[in-house]
């Protein structure tokens, strides 16, 4: 049995470890990072890096096919898709060497290859446990930091619990060596929607299955009819008010037996085949494992911790960064949790909030969706309830002349503003270079300075943010 003692243990390698890691190192402090799996987490391995350079062949793929409308004439276009997921696995590959590389070569970091658990807290500090190839191995630390993630949900259906290799979630998706004939997804929200425009472009007939009336609930409207709309138009079947009840796997195919609401509340039932299945309906916490309780360490009812706005949970000594805080389920929230750690440890008394940021995040469809702060749906709802009044502005991407020039016209651009202050509250930018244009909102946002600065400055023709004056002149009340 081998015993370490350090100062900092970090238990999971998600997005904010390392690099706590190296900056916990560089203040002289003994870190040890225990990790079982894959460094890098859900980001490096199955999350932004693969999907988003897969996303890119894909996008090649619809370009080409569209040659002829740009003058351009490529002839027939087949797919590679061996060597579409052989380059995104070079990526990943690429990736999660070079943070191995950077951790191995940090003084002071040990990366501990196994499970770790905690085992209790002492006098002199936290006991864990990791539990990898060979011996145990016990660990003493003054101070823990969890970063662990989440993995997919696999809800309670009948027949998706046999083993079948045609099941897959968003992880074994990413293993495929030949693209589906025809690939079903359960979930019409964020993950679903990206893989489902992918795959479809990369040739596989795409139907998607979501339970509520409209895909992407958490959007407004206006943004899920136009989603709706560009996938349709790319070939994609997408099925609302449709609950999945049964998987069954005899076959060659396997046979998906729905349920549909239809608009007079009575109920349909068919049939659907399917090569593959896609589930893409959420994601869990990995924190049962951890033994939280020997340290006396709550959860809710689903896994997550609770902490505060210096991500600390309710037991001194120990923090909680990225997915299993609730506090934003994405790679830069994790990254963004790291840097008010570091921050709050090189000045206390500045303590820099995690309650100060307002979430901004991407949908990577094409064209992709930017969101930060409030929706229609969410300023009016506050409005309802507290009286608190807002501004509203939205613009079709098809009255925008750089879309127009690039025969990208899809999606819309909408400003919501508090009527008192003058400040943005929350905007959508759903079209060509959203989840880029939105940093610009949100770093605005972030100075609570009036709309009225950014309506009076000169913009640069032609680009997408020309039309941000325009916009911001049409803002009317809720």
């Amino acid at each position: 049995m081998t015993t370490h003692r350090c100062d900092a243990l970090i238990i999971g390698a998600g997005q904010a470890a390392p690099a706590l890691a190296v900056a916990l190192a560089g203040r002289g402090e003994k870190v040890i990072l225990v990790e079982g799996n894959q460094l890098g987490g859900t980001c490096v391995n199955v999350g932004c890096t693969p999907t988003k350079t897969l996303r890119k062949s894909a996008r090649v793929a619809y370009m080409a096919r569209r040659g002829a409308e740009f003058g351009v004439n490529t002839g027939a276009v087949t797919i590679d898709f061996a060597k579409a997921m052989d380059r995104m696995h070079e990526r990943v590959n690429a990736s999660r060497t070079g943070l191995e590389g950077w951790l191995a070569n940090t003084p002071n970091v040990t990366v501990l290859r196994g499970w770790g658990s905690l085992a209790g807290h002492t006098g002199q500090g936290f006991q864990a446990v990791v539990d990898g190839k060979g011996e145990q191995q016990h660990i003493m630390a003054a101070r823990v930091y969890l970063n662990t993630g989440t993995r997919p949900l696999m809800p309670p259906i009948e027949g998706l619990d046999k083993p079948d290799a045609r099941i897959l979630n968003n992880e074994s998706l990413l293993q495929l060596r030949e693209c589906p004939k025809h690939l079903c997804i359960l979930g019409g929200s964020y993950i679903g929607l990206e893989f489902a425009q992918i795959f479809r472009r990369l040739g596989a007939e795409v139907t998607v299955i979501e339970p509520s009336h409209r895909i992407a609930m958490r959007e407004d409207e206006i943004v899920t009819n136009a989603i709706t709309d560009f996938l349709r138009e790319e070939g994609v079947q997408i099925l609302t008010s449709t609950t999945l009840e049964r998987v069954d796997g005899a076959g060659s195919d396997l046979q998906l037996h729905v349920q549909t609401k239809n608009a007079d509340y009575s109920l349909q039932t068919n049939i659907h085949k399917a090569s593959h299945l896609l589930v893409a309906t959420g994601r869990l916490p990995n924190t049962e494992r951890l033994n939280l309780a020997s340290i006396g360490l709550p959860v809710d009812a689903r896994g997550y911790l609770d902490v505060n706005g210096q991500l600390e949970t309710a037991v001194a000594g120990v923090w909680a960064l990225g997915d299993i805080n609730k506090r934003g389920a994405f790679t830069h929230t994790s990254y963004h949790d790291f840097e008010i750690v570091r921050d709050n440890l090189k000045e206390p008394n500045a303590l820099r909030s995690a309650d100060d940021r307002v979430t901004a995040y991407a949908m990577f469809t094409d064209p992709p969706l930017g969101r930060v702060g409030l929706s229609r749906s969410a300023a009016k709802a506050e409005s309802d309830k507290s009286g608190r009044q807002f501004l509203i502005a939205e613009h079709h991407m098809r009255f925008v002349s750089r879309a127009k020039e690039e025969s990208e016209t899809h999606g819309v651009i909408q400003f919501i503003v508090d009527a008192k202050t003058e400040s943005f509250v929350g905007a959508t930018v759903l079209g060509i270079n959203g989840d880029e244009i939105i940093q610009v909102v949100s770093n605005y946002m972030a100075t609570g300075a009036s709309y009225k600065l950014m309506r009076n400055c000169l913009p640069v023709h032609p680009t997408v943010t020309e039309f941000f004056p325009t916009i911001l002149d049409k803002l009317a009340a809720l």
